[in-house]
């Protein structure tokens, strides 16, 4: 059985001039269509299902990397981001319906 991990992607990209602007929004265009929600500003997350799910999509998000910018990447286990706190403000409407999604899942 594969372990649902997560896969947590936070950037700070270049935005002053029209092509950053243009790179930038290519770059969260990519992500959402690759199945991550926006978490929080510059922080995107999707789940996986398992290490070669989590390997393929890191392998997408190589070629879709902008030419400037800096762009972090954490994978976490489902139940580690299960632990999560929100400290000010509340979750995300994408985060209630991904947990439950996986729900449906079983």
């Amino acid at each position: 059985m594969s372990k649902l991990m997560r896969i947590l992607v936070f950037f700070d990209l270049p935005v002053k001039t029209k092509p950053q602007r243009t790179a930038a929004s290519r770059f969260r265009n990519f992500l959402l269509a690759d199945g991550y929600y926006m978490v929080q500003f510059s922080v995107y997350a999707r789940i996986c299902n398992g290490m070669d799910s989590v390997q393929a999509h890191k392998n997408r998000l190589y070629k879709a990397l902008p030419a400037r910018g800096a762009v972090r990447v954490l994978v976490i286990t489902e139940r580690q981001y299960e632990n999560i706190e929100v400290l000010l403000g509340s979750p995300q409407e994408q985060e209630e319906i991904q947990e439950m999604e996986q729900l449906m899942l079983f």
